[in-house]
């Protein structure tokens, strides 16, 4: 297979780029919704929503962007009011407008919003709605991206089918990538063609200055913050990218009405992908062209590791987005492709195994473990210390990265199921 074109290369940017405005599994479950009720012509009566085990885990525990609530019924209630399926990861922003709020409150209430886990989903990113209101009955399917509908079908009727199944997979792959690809693309690459990146980094800047001015969530970076000012911690590279970083993933937790640009589906992985690059940038003094070559190796990277895990699973995605930030902030510190790779390893060694146990407030201490690892991971690089060739770690750092993927899919299926079991069962 050929490698990647700069076009292609580009274009899987692009795809990267997109903002969401909450956590995207209960986006994606809003959306189902919000399209039914387009094709109903009006607020179902009543929603069914059924839901892959990692969409019902990621949805349990995290805050719905202006409701002041969490978890999925809230989130397909929203969706079904006043979501409008044309805004993507955004359908959630219409939140607060008039009386939208109340109304999708009220439908929850009433017992009018049921939501299933599907045992056996085709995927583990699917969401199915069946909404009626009075005789009509409207289905709608997103699976194997967020945004990606597969089926609409009203009283019966097709409205809008994709390919299903292994097809449907194979319209998701994408060309051939390596890290030594996407290292000679960062530097052959005209600027201005990727200079779209900024805007993500300003999108993700603006919600990390807003958790820093309230108290969401845990309040990772406000307390870093009070603690520089103190005297106690000091002002330096990794403390700043921490606090830049938790600030962000504690707004968004909460449900912050700001968006976030994501990285592969992720909001907290487009935080830990940016935020950190952004603040080494700003410490060694980088230029514009720097920063925005910078931020395309990080995001690069993370969507290059992704691949092989798919966007949900059982291993914590900050591992994947911390490696694309550390890889950039090797580059800004001025190493070679060698260094890369070895900052790479040093990853791999670092957080491999790290679970995802859902979206929820605790999502801000694995940003701040994934960060913290980056900075370390880059400097240890730019020593010469890099990690050999054992436990997961391979000479060819191409085969490290499909060991993650192995790892974070077959190697924890159990552990996912285990996960989910506990967490369905809690007192």
């Amino acid at each position: 297979m050929c490698q990647a074109t700069n076009e292609q290369l580009i274009a899987i940017l692009q795809e990267e780029a997109i903002p969401a405005l909450g956590c995207t599994e209960p986006v994606a479950c809003g959306l189902v919704c919000a399209r039914c009720r387009e094709e109903l012509g009006g607020i179902p009566e009543q929603i069914e929503v059924w839901v892959s085990g990692n969409i019902y885990k990621n949805g349990m525990g995290v805050g719905i962007p202006g409701t002041g609530m969490y978890g999925l019924p809230i989130a397909a209630a929203v969706g079904a009011v006043c979501g409008r399926s044309e805004y993507g990861l955004e359908v959630l922003k219409d939140v607060s407008a008039g009386d939208n709020l109340p109304k999708a409150k009220e439908l929850e209430a009433k017992g009018a919003v049921r939501v299933y886990m599907k045992e056996e989903a085709p995927d583990k990113l699917y969401a199915e709605a069946v909404c009626s209101r009075g005789t009509d009955t409207v289905k709608a399917i997103i699976a194997y991206a967020h945004t990606n509908f597969l089926l609409v079908e009203k009283n019966g009727k097709i409205i809008f089918q994709k390919e299903s199944g292994s097809s449907a997979k194979e319209s998701h792959k994408r060309p051939e990538l390596s890290v030594e690809r996407i290292w000679r693309f960062i530097h052959e690459i005209e600027t201005e063609k990727i200079a779209f990146v900024l805007n993500g980094a300003e999108m993700n800047k603006a919600i990390s200055e807003e958790g820093l001015k309230s108290e969401y969530g845990l309040q990772i970076g406000k307390t870093l913050l009070e603690n520089i000012e103190k005297g106690l911690l000091e002002d330096d590279l990794l403390n700043n990218a921490l606090i830049r970083a938790t600030a962000a993933s504690d707004a968004r937790m909460d449900g912050c009405e700001k968006p976030v640009m994501t990285n592969s589906g992720s909001g907290n992985q487009g935080i830990t992908v940016y935020l950190p690059v952004i603040v080494a940038a700003e410490r060694f003094g980088s230029s514009r062209e720097q920063l925005i070559r910078a931020l395309a190796l990080s995001n690069l990277i993370a969507a290059h590791i992704h691949y092989y895990m798919g966007h949900l699973s059982a291993l914590c995605g900050i591992l994947i987005a911390a490696t694309g930030s550390a890889s950039a902030i090797t580059y800004l510190m001025g190493g070679n492709y060698e260094q890369v790779v070895n900052t790479i390893k040093t990853m791999c060694s670092n957080l491999t195994g790290m679970m995802c146990d859902g979206a929820k407030q605790g999502c801000a201490l694995k940003v701040y473990s994934g960060v913290s690892a980056a900075v370390q991971a880059a400097m240890l690089s730019m020593r010469g210390i890099k990690t050999h060739n054992d436990g997961i770690v391979e000479e060819n750092v191409e085969q490290t990265i499909r060991n993650i993927g192995i790892i974070g899919t077959a190697g924890m299926e159990q552990t996912d199921k285990t996960i989910l079991h506990i967490m369905r069962n809690k007192k």
